[in-house]
């Protein structure tokens, strides 16, 4: 797979909604895809679902206006690779 993972340490980013809301979450490690040079980061709100497993969240960065925007992925095919990725790290873990 060609991806490169950075581990960080435990960092909390602050989100702005679209509505000018922020959050702050807890970001659990970023990657880029080197073939296409997209910035993906994931996070998580430390929520639980019915099952007791943490929610995580993935979003694509954008950098090209300066500062930072986290954009949604809607290709399906660009899902399948962020899915194979965290199922590559979670082998790992």
């Amino acid at each position: 797979m060609d991806i490169k993972a950075e581990e960080m340490e435990k960092d909390i980013m602050t989100i702005v909604d679209e509505d000018g809301s922020t959050e702050e979450v807890e970001v659990l490690f970023g990657f880029e895809f080197k073939d296409n040079q997209k910035e993906y980061v994931v996070y998580t709100k430390n929520e639980e679902d019915d099952n007791g497993n943490v929610t995580i969240y993935v979003s694509n960065v954008n950098r090209e206006t300066g500062e930072p925007k986290l954009l949604g992925v809607e290709d399906e095919n660009e899902w399948n690779r962020i899915k194979d990725v965290l199922r590559e790290l979670a082998k790992d873990e």
